[in-house]
């Protein structure tokens, strides 16, 4: 495990903001951090980070340990914050290049990533433009760069594709999964369910504490069960009746020409329910996965917790 949190809580005063957090990630994994807002995700961050100090329990990062190597977990792990401040007098260059040198990488290699991530970030042309001039979703792109530049062991992003355009947001996402590729680990807070659900590997819902920790996949099929939908060009009675008897069903409806067959194990049994559809005269047009949303999900995990 790269992360791995014990009995980590921080107190405000009479506000419990994390309580009591047991969490492991694996390196290398896309880790979803999901909650509602006020739920304690940006100050776990900052816990993770050590940039805050816990009230109670602690965390390794890297076989780092919280409160004993705060300056080492410092300098492997990036972090972006949802409102990053930057040096809006500074130009994008000079931002990221006061970064590199904090960091204390050497100049040729500083000068090399500031010019390679400006250039991915679509930013190279105004590179001297002072960052008070730039949009939010600028500033958004030079902070996603100054939070990556240095090559982390492990990248918090909290909420980064928040004020980008499609074009951009798919120019993070694919900059998450080429650190995925190269065995990093990404630590990402979003409100964005469906992206989420296409980049992380397995996820936490969070409301001070973990409510649960999964997979999406597994997650669906913990609270709807496993489905799939066969459409027909004509379905008739005793189409219906054949695929209830087909070992591994649970049970079966038809609504128009679609039938909807619930089942355990769907790589199983969808090839004899299919069988027993073509034997039984049926044309089968579609064999479509039933798949909730990780929204639907979410909401309906989160709903049943006080």
């Amino acid at each position: 495990m790269i992360l791995r949190a014990d009995k980590l809580t921080k107190r405000f005063d009479r506000l419990l903001a994390v309580d009591g957090l047991d969490l492991e990630v694996r390196e290398g994994e896309v880790f979803g951090f999901i909650g509602p807002n006020g739920a304690g995700k940006t100050t776990t961050i900052r816990l993770l980070c050590a940039l805050i100090a816990p009230t109670s329990g602690t965390a390794e990062i890297a076989g780092y340990r919280l409160g004993v190597d705060d300056a080492k977990i410092r300098g492997i792990v990036g972090i972006l914050t949802e409102h990053p401040g930057m040096y809006e007098r500074l130009s994008a260059y000079d931002n990221l290049d006061f970064y590199g040198r904090l960091y204390g990488l050497p100049d040729p290699v500083r000068r090399e990533r500031v010019e390679h991530f400006l250039r991915l970030m679509g930013l190279w042309d105004r590179r001297d433009d002072a960052v008070a001039t730039y949009s939010r979703g600028m500033k958004q792109k030079i902070a996603i760069a100054r939070a990556t530049m240095h090559h982390p062991k492990v990248l918090f992003l909290d909420e980064p594709t928040t004020g980008l355009d499609p074009d951009a947001a798919k120019t993070v996402r694919d900059l998450i999964h080429a650190l995925r590729a190269e065995g990093r680990t990404v630590f990402l807070c979003t409100h964005n369910l469906d992206e989420a659900d296409r980049m992380c590997d397995r996820i936490a819902l969070f409301r001070r504490q973990v409510v649960r920790v999964d997979t999406p996949a597994n997650l669906r099929r913990e609270v709807y069960g496993a489905w799939t939908e066969i459409r027909l060009r004509e379905a008739r009675p005793e189409h219906l009746a054949r695929v209830r008897v087909v070992p591994g069903v649970r049970n079966a409806s038809l609504s128009d020409s679609t039938l909807r067959v619930d089942l355990d194990d769907p790589l199983r049994t969808n090839p004899a329910v299919v069988r027993a559809l073509v034997d039984a005269g049926a044309e089968v047009a579609f064999v479509t996965e039933g798949r909730p949303s990780l929204e639907d999900v979410y909401l309906e995990i989160m709903e049943k917790r006080p």
